[in-house]
């Protein structure tokens, strides 16, 4: 085993698809037996990024190691360690629970003893007992979710990639799912998991935000938020749309969200901010009461994205 505590490391990474960005000079330090999360829209270059860790595509620049492996070069080393979900579950619908573990432990070369334990431990881990015989074709999206898990670690990799592995289950399963990953990450596992889902990424030891290609934030979920502090305000109005319409134009003003009956507000800065909402507002004849707030990944999200297309209009004027 490598003694590092970094399961991936990656230094100037970038992928070009013609004049196309869609990787822009990344930099990321995974650490081993945590759950890393990648949060970021559709097209923000988190699927681009977990590929090249893959070793699935070659990037135009950059270096990655992963597992103390040179990553594209020791790309077929690395296949036999790591493990790879998407959310199109690789299964045969026309093959039972039992057939497609059995499937996918001849894919990784198992040998049949062995297999036959793993898979009897994976069916009891995994709550299919009952269903060994199902086909999968006929099971729901959760359990559908459980088995291509249940697959993607039948050879027990140290590490596990899951790109989008929620977007196509229910909330009970996104929850049920989510407690099965933190089982393999007790036992030792590390966990790359790609999501759109902010309570998902709350979930995370670590977190990347990814926006166009570039990473705009990087670490713990309570030290991102922290760095926000004292620049999130609720603000409580009579008329929370008019109010919105009002605050939303303000200058300094990165975003409004109305919840419920409050508005949650994200300024540029804390100084001065609430005196100039209030004002605001009065100006427009509104009643309202301004308050400080605690900020959420939301407000982190908002804010690094926010800072991109800023940055990104500056250089364009």
């Amino acid at each position: 085993m490598n003694g590092d505590p970094i399961a991936i490391r990656v230094r100037g990474l970038e992928k070009r698809f013609g004049d196309l960005v869609a990787v822009d000079h990344v930099d990321l330090d995974v650490p081993k037996s945590s759950v890393y999360g990648f949060l970021g829209p559709n097209g923000s270059g988190k699927s681009t990024t977990i590929r090249m860790l893959c070793g699935l595509l070659t990037p135009s620049a950059g270096e990655i190691e992963v597992l103390g492996l040179r990553i594209p070069e020791q790309s077929e080393t690395l296949r036999r360690r790591i493990g790879y979900m998407t959310q199109k579950f690789s299964l045969f619908d026309d093959l039972s629970v039992r057939e497609n573990l059995e499937f996918l432990a001849a894919v990784q070369d198992i040998d049949k003893r062995h297999a036959r334990a793993r898979i009897d431990e994976l069916i009891v881990q995994y709550d299919f007992a009952d269903r060994q015989k199902q086909l999968a074709g006929t099971m729901s999206g959760g359990q559908k979710q459980r088995l291509a898990l249940a697959g993607a670690v039948i050879h027990e990799p140290e590490l596990l990639f899951l790109d989008e592995p929620t977007s196509a289950v229910d909330p009970e399963s996104r929850r049920d799912f989510w407690e099965k990953l933190f089982d393999l990450a007790d036992a030792g596992t590390t966990l790359l998991v790609s999501t759109h889902y902010m309570d998902e990424a709350e979930r995370c030891h670590r977190i990347a935000i990814l926006d166009r290609g570039r990473l705009m934030a990087d670490g713990t979920p309570k030290d991102l938020t922290d760095a926000l502090r004292g620049r999130s305000f609720v603000v409580h109005a009579a008329q929370p749309r008019r109010a919105q319409q009002v605050l939303v134009a303000l200058p300094g003003v990165l975003s409004v969200a109305q919840i419920g009956n409050s508005l949650r507000v994200l300024c540029d800065h804390a100084d001065d901010a609430v005196p100039r909402l209030r004002a605001a507002l009065a100006t427009a004849n509104l009643e309202a009461d301004v308050e400080a707030g605690e900020p959420g990944l939301e407000d982190v999200f908002v804010a690094a994205t926010g800072a991109h297309a800023q940055a990104q209009a500056e250089r364009a004027a």
